[in-house]
């Protein structure tokens, strides 16, 4: 049985038609600097304690300040801080019933998956797309050990955030939603009518989607 992979029901959720012009690249690796940004989740200690000019030489998307303020707030309200710092596993390859592919971090006793986002988290909760992944690691990583796996965690490294889900029937219903998607692609899905979203995509031009200019943004277009 062929599972789908993480990155592709990602996109699948994110815009179908990217997902399509990924494939059909095979252009789905990440560029070298979002391993960079990564990496400062497995330094949330060192990094809190860091001097200013120390942090100004990482790859943090806030001033220093304000990076420390979103890891003390993390540790207060997070019960599984400890273990979000120091993970029982790391970069773990899983396989479910539907999807495999990689999870950052496993925290343990009982299983839950982290995974870490190289962009900037929304003001509450976490991004569409990486609700679906979580809930498909959740799923692959109960399927692997055996036991209910019920929520997870969503990392920003760069802003020293960290957001944890519950796995609502909502998030499950869209989790099935990109399945059927992913499942139902064979030539190139419609174009989306979101801007915000077409503005920085790669595959804009090929697309044909019609992007804003930084003109017509001020006004003049």
């Amino acid at each position: 049985m062929s599972r789908h992979a993480f990155s592709d029901l990602r996109l699948a959720a994110y815009c179908p038609r990217k997902l399509y012009y990924a494939r059909r690249d095979d252009d789905r690796s990440p560029p070298p600097e979002v391993e960079r940004r990564r990496e400062l989740a497995f330094r949330y200690r060192e990094l809190f304690d860091a001097a200013d000019s120390a942090l100004d030489d990482e790859p943090i998307a806030v001033s220093p300040e304000r990076f420390r303020e979103n890891l003390e707030r993390a540790r207060r309200r997070l019960d599984d801080w400890n273990d979000i710092a120091r993970p029982a596993e790391r970069n773990a390859l899983l396989t479910g019933r539907e999807c495999r592919g990689v999870v950052h971090k496993i925290l343990a006793d009982p299983p839950r998956p982290s995974l870490l986002s190289a962009g900037s988290p929304p003001e509450q909760g976490v991004w569409e797309a990486q609700s679906v992944h979580a809930v498909a690691a959740a799923k692959a990583l109960a399927w692997e050990r055996e036991r209910s796996v019920e929520c997870a965690y969503v990392e920003y490294p760069t802003h020293g955030v960290v957001r944890a889900i519950d796995l609502t029937v909502r998030r499950k219903a869209r989790y099935r939603k990109a399945i059927r998607t992913l499942e139902s692609i064979d030539g190139p899905p419609p174009r989306l009518r979101d801007d915000a979203k077409c503005d920085s995509c790669e595959y804009a031009e090929q697309c044909g989607v019609r992007t804003r200019t930084l003109r017509s943004m001020l006004g003049f277009g």
